[in-house]
């Protein structure tokens, strides 16, 4: 697939599935076996638990994972003490877990391991920093259910999005709403000096004037329900630090001088909004961008649920593509 060679223009690489049993597992297995191990120093873990047999919620079968002879990993000590492979310890963190320190090691013989790394965004970037030292190329990212703050651009440059049967299965509507997700990973950059100025505002909601002059809002976030957007006449920016949420951008609707005004957030996975909320904030003239994103490089789809629903392979991965506008690969089928 095209989109291997794409992976390599970067250091590091999460593969999100935006429900269980989307193909997530069945992608990352793909993928660490077309990565050249023999001229590249590649490093994976994994956000979640991954490499289970069975499914430890549906029940299911899961595809066990196999790393090749020379690939880097993190996990658990738990787990790591389960590995049928030999490997190389290479550091042990002193963060713990519920299933102990995260280790790290690099495999000697090719084998089997359970994946069950860093549990937070925070986590993994200090794990990705170790990985920089110990000279390492790529790094990736198993993403957990519903944890696309794993696919946060903070943590990764680059993505791989899985979807299915199993967020819908509809085909239409599993096409809408994977469509909205891609058009939140694809928001542009604001400009370089509001994300010079909005990046170190960890808390809050902010807006700038014509003449930009920065104001805090006088809700502390953009969840709170008495918000007000008071003297905002001259304003030309909204920055929102925490999560951007449909009665935030209703209050901005409902005033008129803010209805063509930029909302910046620092990334989409910041972003709860409906389609339908967000879609009329735009097309009114407003603008949503980001201060940090991901590149997405390849969607992919597991057209079977796990009830045993199937869709059509073809006509799902056709509609989608046209929607998205990128290519999208059932993975299993190829």
């Amino acid at each position: 697939m095209p989109f291997i060679n794409e992976i390599l223009n970067y250091s590091s690489l999460s593969i999100v599935g935006l429900e269980k049993n989307t193909g997530k597992t069945e992608c990352l297995k793909y993928v660490l076996k077309r990565m050249p191990v023999d001229s590249r120093r590649i490093a994976v873990t994994s956000i979640g638990i991954d490499g289970e047999t069975v499914d430890q919620v549906t029940r299911t079968q899961k595809p066990e994972i196999v790393l090749p002879q020379g690939m880097f990993f993190a996990t658990s000590e738990a787990h790591y003490r389960q590995r049928r492979l030999v490997s190389e310890l290479m550091d042990v963190s002193d963060e713990n877990t519920s299933l102990g320190r995260v280790v790290t090691a690099k495999a000697l013989t090719t084998g089997k391991v359970l994946l069950s790394g860093p549990p937070s965004a925070t986590g993994l970037i200090r794990w990705m920093k170790q990985m920089q030292r110990l000279g390492i190329d790529l790094t990736i990212i198993d993403g957990a259910l519903s944890r696309l703050s794993s696919a946060s651009p903070a943590v990764s440059q680059s993505m791989i999005l899985a979807t299915g049967a199993a967020y819908s299965a509809n085909i239409n509507t599993l096409v809408q709403k994977t469509a909205f997700i891609v058009q939140l990973i694809n928001l542009p950059l604001a400009d370089e000096e509001k994300r010079n100025l909005f990046g170190t505002l960890e808390q809050g909601s902010w807006w700038l004037d014509a003449d930009g002059v920065l104001n805090s809002l006088s809700s502390a976030t953009s969840l709170s329900k008495d918000i007000r957007f008071k003297g905002m006449d001259r304003c030309s920016t909204i920055y929102v630090a925490g999560a951007l949420v449909d009665g935030f951008i209703e209050k901005v609707r409902a005033n008129k001088d803010l209805r063509q005004v930029e909302i910046v957030v620092r990334d989409f996975t910041r972003i709860f909004v409906t389609p339908q909320l967000f879609r009329l904030f735009l097309k009114a003239g407003g603008r949503v961008t980001v201060l940090q994103k991901s590149k997405l490089i390849a969607v992919t789809v597991n057209p079977t649920s796990p009830s045993g629903f199937v869709l059509d392979s073809d006509i799902l991965c056709q509609k989608l593509s046209e929607a998205i506008e990128l290519p999208v690969y059932d993975l299993l089928k190829n």
